[in-house]
């Protein structure tokens, strides 16, 4: 059987792709939308590529077989001119990661993540923001929150009542914050945005909440003490995690 191990190990790769990419959303906890086709084609690759290996497989066992098996159960390596000689038992072990991620896909990046992340902000430069449009509340980003807030010379959120989705983090002395994993290609590559919020009871850590409010302006544009910017709330609604959980650049 040790010679079907690559056939079975590519086999459940590429049904573990399929999965999460043709048969569900879950491909979006790990890369962007527009990566689905070629991980599609990645999973049928796969698939058929082990299909491949295991008809060889089978072909080679069924041409190396002695008629009299039982008569000459030690001749097979010498008198058929080559060793059945296969990988250690233990290299089935390299299935166990593609089965678990067939059976058990992991969950979104969340507070964890989040946390390893210092609020280190490269200065990116103060200057005017496109103005927002017009009517209250305007929903945004995190990512565009946070950038309003820190580096915008025209104080775009000045008096203006904006939306915010995300999950839960908490931090030091009972202050918690709405927060969202930034990528550019793929979850490997997720930067943390976070943004404060003041006057409403804390939720458990990664709740999925929308929460509405007015900028409450702190520290110099452009500097660490504007890092990570504050929400005064007006109301905090519990809500689903979407099935894209990231923003992207």
């Amino acid at each position: 059987m040790r010679r079907y191990g690559p056939a079975v190990l590519m086999l459940l790769l590429g049904a573990a792709i399929l999965r999460i990419s043709l048969f569900s959303d879950l491909y979006l906890r790990y890369v962007q939308a527009g990566l689905r086709p070629y991980l599609i084609a990645s999973g049928v690759l796969l698939g058929l590529l082990g299909a491949l290996a295991a008809a060889r497989a089978r072909t080679a066992r069924e041409g190396t077989v002695p008629a009299d098996e039982d008569a000459h159960p030690n001749e097979d390596a010498h008198d058929h001119g080559h060793s059945h000689a296969a990988a250690p038992r233990f290299a089935w072990l390299l299935a166990l990661p593609a089965a678990a991620l067939l059976l058990f896909p992991p969950p979104a990046l969340g507070s964890y993540s989040a946390a390893r992340e210092d609020a280190q902000r490269a200065a990116r430069g103060v200057g005017t923001f496109p103005a927002l449009p017009a009517g209250d509340p305007v929903d945004l980003s995190v990512a565009a929150f946070s950038s309003r807030a820190v580096y915008d010379s025209g104080h775009s959120l000045k008096g203006r009542t904006v939306r915010l989705t995300g999950f839960v983090t908490h931090g030091d002395g009972g202050t918690w914050y709405v927060t969202r994993l930034l990528v550019s290609c793929c979850a490997a590559d997720a930067t943390t945005n976070k943004v404060q919020v003041r006057g409403a009871d804390t939720p458990a850590t990664d709740t999925w909440v929308t929460v509405t409010g007015t900028w409450h302006p702190k520290g110099r544009l452009g500097s660490s003490a504007a890092w990570p910017p504050v929400l005064n709330t007006q109301t905090v609604r519990q809500v689903e995690e979407p099935s894209d959980p990231y923003e992207m650049r």
